[in-house]
C-alpha cells in the first residue's frame, strides 16, 4: 500500500490547495473547502474503480501471442478515440482462416485487478488478409481490410484507456488500444495519449522484409535500417507482433496510480488536442504521461494557448514535443489516418506549417513550453538527484539535496539549455540535477524542471522516461516520486492533500 497515506491524513491538513505560487509554504484548506470536499460527488473514474476488475491477457499467457511472421490474428481500429454513442470499426485478419472474438477490456486500477471487460463480440469467420506493399514514395504501409466488427460505444462507458483483444479459436491473441473520450464533462485532469508517438515506433509487419516505421525499414540483410524508413505512417494496420505499443506501458503505469489514487480524469489523445475535439482550457490540467515525442503545430498552439489560459500542463515523461508532425487523411478523406515526418530537408509534402523536422530546428526549441530539452539517450538508469528539497514539490517526501533516488533517469533524458529558449515566467526551479552519461559515451545532467504562468498554471517536466514506473511498476515503485507527483497534482486540480492519498494495496514502495 502507499505508504504516505498516514502522513497525509495525519498532520498536512493545515495548508490551502488553492494557492498555487511557487513557495515551499503549505497552503491553507479554508472549512467551507474542506466541507465541499467532503461532501462532493465522486468522479466517474472513482465510480468506474469500484466495479469488480479482472485481468485481461497480457502478459499472462504470451505463448499465445499473435507474431508478425505468422499474423495468427491482428486488427486495428478505424479510430483512435470516440465519444459514447460514436461507433468504431475493428479490421480483423486470421491465418489460417477460422473462428474468433472480439473482447473490449477498459485499463484503469480495479482494486489491483487493472482491468474490466465490458463486452464480447458474437463469434465470426475470420479470414487471411494482405500485407500491402509501402508507397514507393512515403513507405506508407495502409491496409485496406474490411469491417469485421462495428461497435456503438455505450452512453455509459467511462472514458479511459480500452484495449480490443481479438482471439481465435484456437487460442491466438493480439489486440489494438483505442481510447473512450468525455466530450459532456471537464474532468480536473486529462490525460492525453501520445497515439503519434506510438505509431511513429510501429514497424508493423517486423517480418524481416517489409514493416516500416518512421525510424527503420528492413535492409537487404533482414536487419533494422533507417536509410529505408517511412516518411509517413498509418493508422490504418495493427501494431507490430500482438499489438501493444511499445511505448504504450509508461502511459499505462500512470493512468493506475492516478486511477488507484483517485483522482478526476477523463482520457484524449493526441489527435484530439490536434483537432480541438480536446479543449485544454475546460481542464485544470493536462497529464502528458508518456513518451510524447511528436507533434503537429496545431497540438504546440492548443498547449500553448493552454498554457496562455491558466491550465496547468504535467509531462511525465522526456524528449517530448521533440519533432514536428503533419497529420493527414487516408487516401480515401478518412481525416487523422497518417502522419507524415520527414526528419531531414528537403520535406517532399512541405506546407504552410513549415517542414517536419525538429521543432528546434523549426522554430522555438521546445524548452519554450517545457522548460527543459532533450539532451540524450540514458546508457544505463542512473538515480535520480534530488536539488530544491525544501520546495513544496517535495514536501513530505522526507528528501534533502543531493539525495539519489534509484532507477528514476532512465530511458531518454531532458535537462536545462542555458542557451536555450526559456518559458515566461518569475518563478521556476530544478527539482533534480542528474549526471549521467549518454549511450554513446558522453556526460549529461539530467533536470526535473517545474514552473509557475503568468496567468497562475503550473507546467512540470520530468525529465525521465522512467518517471511513471517509480510511481506504480513493481520493482521501481519509489514512495518519494508518488509523493512529488501528488504535490504536484494537488496543486494543479485544487485538491486538498487529505484526499489524496488513498490507494488500493499495491506492491510495496522501492528505494
Amino acid at each position: 500500500m502507499f505508504r504516505l497515506r498516514r502522513r497525509w491524513a495525519l498532520g498536512l491538513l493545515a495548508g490551502g490547495a488553492s494557492a498555487v505560487a511557487l513557495g515551499t509554504t503549505e497552503p491553507a484548506l479554508g472549512e467551507h473547502h474542506a466541507g465541499r470536499l467532503a461532501r462532493r460527488e465522486p468522479p466517474p473514474v472513482e465510480l468506474e474503480n469500484q466495479a469488480v476488475g479482472e485481468p485481461w491477457w497480457p502478459p499472462q499467457d504470451a505463448r499465445r501471442n499473435a507474431d508478425d511472421r505468422h499474423r495468427q490474428i491482428q486488427g486495428y481500429a478505424s479510430a483512435t478515440s470516440v465519444a459514447p454513442g460514436e461507433t468504431i470499426d475493428f479490421h480483423v485478419a486470421v491465418n489460417p482462416a477460422g473462428r474468433y472474438r472480439i473482447s473490449v477490456h477498459r485499463l484503469g486500477w480495479y482494486g489491483g485487478a487493472g482491468a474490466r471487460t465490458l463486452v464480447t463480440s458474437p463469434e465470426f469467420d475470420g479470414v487471411p488478409q494482405p500485407v500491402p506493399a509501402a508507397d514507393p514514395a512515403t513507405g506508407t504501409i495502409a491496409c485496406r481490410w474490411p469491417v469485421s466488427w462495428t461497435l456503438r460505444v455505450p452512453e455509459d462507458w467511462t472514458s479511459g484507456l480500452y484495449q480490443a483483444v481479438f482471439t481465435s479459436a484456437d487460442g491466438w491473441r493480439a489486440c489494438t488500444p483505442f481510447v473512450v473520450r468525455d466530450d459532456r464533462r471537464a474532468a480536473a485532469l486529462c490525460v492525453v495519449l501520445p497515439v503519434t508517438t506510438w505509431q511513429a515506433y510501429n514497424q508493423w509487419p517486423m517480418d524481416g522484409r517489409t514493416g516500416k516505421s518512421l525510424y527503420n525499414g528492413f535492409g537487404s540483410n533482414r536487419r533494422r535500417d533507417p536509410r529505408v524508413r517511412a516518411l509517413e505512417v498509418s493508422f490504418d494496420r495493427p501494431y507490430a507482433d500482438a499489438g501493444i505499443p511499445i511505448q504504450l506501458t509508461r502511459d499505462h503505469d500512470a493512468i493506475q496510480w492516478l486511477e488507484r489514487n483517485g483522482y478526476d480524469v477523463s482520457y484524449a489523445t493526441s489527435f484530439d488536442l490536434h483537432s480541438g475535439r480536446l479543449d485544454p482550457t475546460h481542464h485544470r490540467g493536462l497529464v502528458f504521461a508518456g513518451h510524447d515525442e511528436y507533434w503537429s503545430l496545431a497540438m504546440r498552439r492548443a498547449a500553448e494557448r493552454a498554457v496562455a489560459a491558466g491550465t496547468s500542463l504535467a509531462f511525465l515523461g522526456a524528449n517530448s514535443v521533440y519533432w514536428h508532425i503533419r497529420v493527414r487523411p487516408a487516401a480515401d478523406g478518412r481525416p487523422e489516418r497518417v502522419v507524415a515526418c520527414a526528419k531531414t530537408m528537403p520535406d517532399p509534402g512541405q506546407d504552410a506549417a513549415g517542414p517536419t523536422v525538429k521543432w528546434r530546428s523549426l522554430g522555438p526549441a521546445e524548452q519554450a513550453l517545457l522548460g527543459v530539452q532533450y539532451n540524450g539517450i540514458v546508457g544505463a538508469p542512473q538515480p535520480l538527484v534530488v536539488r530544491a528539497a525544501d520546495h513544496w514539490f517535495w514536501a513530505g517526501a522526507g528528501v534533502a539535496d543531493g539525495d539519489r533516488i534509484p532507477g528514476v533517469v532512465g530511458g531518454e533524458a531532458d535537462g536545462v539549455n542555458p542557451g536555450g529558449p526559456r518559458p515566461a515566467t518569475a518563478k521556476s526551479a530544478v527539482l533534480s540535477a542528474s549526471p549521467y552519461r549518454t549511450r554513446e559515451g558522453g556526460q549529461q545532467v539530467q533536470n526535473a524542471h517545474l514552473y509557475e504562468t503568468p496567468q497562475g498554471g503550473l507546467v512540470f517536466a520530468t525529465g525521465t522516461l522512467c518517471w511513471t514506473m517509480a510511481l506504480n511498476r513493481p520493482g521501481h515503485r519509489d514512495d518519494r516520486i508518488e509523493r512529488a507527483t501528488a504535490n504536484l497534482l494537488d496543486r494543479m486540480t485544487g485538491r486538498s492533500q487529505g484526499s489524496a492519498g488513498r490507494p488500493g494495496p499495491g506492491p510495496a514502495a522501492q528505494g
